[in-house]
């Protein structure tokens, strides 16, 4: 995750509800941060957990890091995991494998 781009970035990553701890329940909630794969997007508020990937803060302009996502992918085929049918490690559930 970057260093807060900016201070309405900031505030949306550290949103906490009083009513929802479901960030996609929250009509509030606009940023989801998928740290698996330092994915930032724009919640589609429509009953899922549905998001649009961003490659700039919506706010401040600033770029934000380029996703991971198949890189990921990418790691855990060469483990032999595949993530649709198997249990996925721990490491991998989270940012933990990008920084081993």
């Amino acid at each position: 995750m970057i260093e807060d781009c900016c201070e309405s970035m900031a505030g949306q990553l550290d949103w906490e509800c009083d009513h929802h701890t479901d960030p996609f329940d929250c009509p509030d909630a606009l940023i989801h941060f998928a740290e698996r794969f330092v994915e930032y997007g724009l919640i589609v508020h429509d009953g899922g957990s549905s998001s649009i990937t961003i490659s700039f803060c919506p706010w401040c302009g600033t770029r934000l890091p380029e996703s991971q996502r198949d890189r990921w992918f990418d790691a855990l085929e060469a483990l032999g995991v595949d993530p649709w049918n198997d249990d996925i490690p721990a490491e991998y559930q989270d940012g933990r494998w990008l920084r081993s």
